[in-house]
């Protein structure tokens, strides 16, 4: 089934009790994962002076996270249809804790970057298996709703999240954030364990019975391509930008660090009630339409942030809002966009290889960032025009592959229901 509009007069379809308890697991363990993420952006502008540290080190170290998640998502792609997804989502979300204690505890360079790596191995796989566990038990008509509310989950950790991570920084050090993401992050497993049901109904329909032929029949498969290339480009501009976000903001455009709590919480509340909303209208107006929207709109908000002045608190709130729309309003309709694609015995390592392939990208895009971008002797940071710049034109990029894999969708919901009418 392809992106389309509800017919007229028909509702849209509610959601179960049952429904709704699930989309809050989901919510939930997306917020663990983002906010393990963006975490290292503000903290970035600590870490750097307390560990001697130069942008191009916290550049692999945000990189390093992202290469491990790529190599473990391709690892597991082969068996990920082979387990129920909820045993699987609780095994890495284990390791994922782990890794995230020894973040805590790192005192060197190499220690955080090896800690990196270890949260990497696991947690880069854990958002792969939410999207297989929200394709699996929702329809597509519900599944723009389904992804607003999981996507709410960035500006949670924004408002929840990250002063909470600023003030426990600054309060002791930039270690204990990482502890009591962790200590969350137990109670959240808990309750995971304690109310998602098995999700194994992929386990009774036919299996391929070597799991590396598995893995090479989703990557070759020509559906599957186009949105493997989309998902790549998807990738660099938030890779690009965020690592190096709270010392641009504290050394480029003059917002002390005392200051970047109340930014990033204003714009995190916002963007709790963007995803919902953006869900309901790609649901309601069409995926492929809010999208370009979203896309369109980034590649503006992109090159205002990457080339402001000296600005006062409230002018960099609304362009961070506006900029956070924006990439919501892409990713949202292209994950639902983006799960159609499968069948249910691929999607497991669809979405293992999707995320594998973001997180190459993202790596790769982090460590091209971190040797475009200087640091003066003063901290300020050179070339961030260059950034912005480089990820508004992959962005057009991105427009016309997701065109393309909308054209497919749209394809073979026709020859459906011509099937179906014969």
């Amino acid at each position: 089934m392809t992106d389309s509009k509800p017919a007229d007069g028909a509702a849209a379809p509610r959601f179960s009790g049952y429904q709704l308890l699930v989309v809050v697991v989901l919510a939930l363990l997306q917020f663990s994962i983002i906010l393990d993420f963006v975490l290292m952006a503000p903290l970035g502008a600590v870490i750097m002076p307390t560990l001697g540290i130069s942008p191009r080190q916290f550049g692999l170290v945000v990189s390093a996270y992202a290469f491990a998640a790529g190599a473990s998502g391709l690892l597991t792609a082969g068996f990920a249809d082979r387990f129920d997804r909820k045993k699987l989502l609780l095994f890495f979300y284990c390791g994922f804790l782990l890794g995230t204690v020894w973040c805590g505890l790192a005192q060197s360079f190499e220690s955080l970057l090896a800690a990196r790596v270890f949260t990497g191995i696991f947690g880069g796989v854990i958002g792969s298996i939410v999207m297989a566990i929200m394709t699996d038990l929702f329809p597509p008509a519900m599944r723009g709703r389904v992804m607003g509310a999981i996507q709410s989950a960035f500006g949670a950790s924004q408002v929840l999240g990250l002063p909470i991570g600023l003030y426990l920084s600054n309060l002791w050090s930039w270690h204990m954030p990482f502890l009591a993401m962790a200590a969350f992050g137990l109670l959240v497993g808990l309750f995971v364990a304690a109310t998602l049901r098995p999700v194994n109904a992929h386990l009774s329909m036919k299996q391929e019975r070597s799991p590396w032929a598995h893995l090479l029949h989703t990557v070759t498969d020509r559906r599957h391509t186009t949105a493997f290339v989309a998902v790549c480009f998807l990738a660099t501009g938030g890779y690009m930008l965020m690592p190096f976000s709270s010392a641009y903001m504290a050394n480029n455009i003059g917002i002390g660090l005392q200051k970047l709590p109340v930014i990033y919480f204003t714009t995190g509340f916002f963007t709790i009630f963007f995803g919902p909303l953006i869900g309901m209208a790609a649901d309601a107006l069409g995926k492929f339409r809010v999208f370009v929207f979203g896309a369109a709109l980034s590649i503006t908000m992109v090159l205002v942030y990457t080339h402001l002045p000296p600005v006062t608190v409230p002018i960099v709130i609304l362009v961070n809002v506006v900029l956070f729309f924006a990439i919501m309003s892409r990713m949202v309709p292209f994950q639902a966009m983006a799960s159609q694609v499968p069948v249910p015995t691929h999607r497991g390592a669809f979405n293992a290889i999707s995320a594998s392939i973001q997180q190459f990208a993202g790596g790769l895009a982090a460590v091209l960032a971190g040797h475009i971008v200087t640091a003066e002797a003063s901290g300020k940071l050179d070339h961030m025009d260059t950034v912005g710049y480089v990820v508004a034109g992959v962005s057009l990029l991105t427009i016309a592959l997701v065109w393309n894999m909308h054209r497919q969708l749209s394809s073979e919901q026709a020859v459906q229901k011509m099937a179906a009418q014969a």
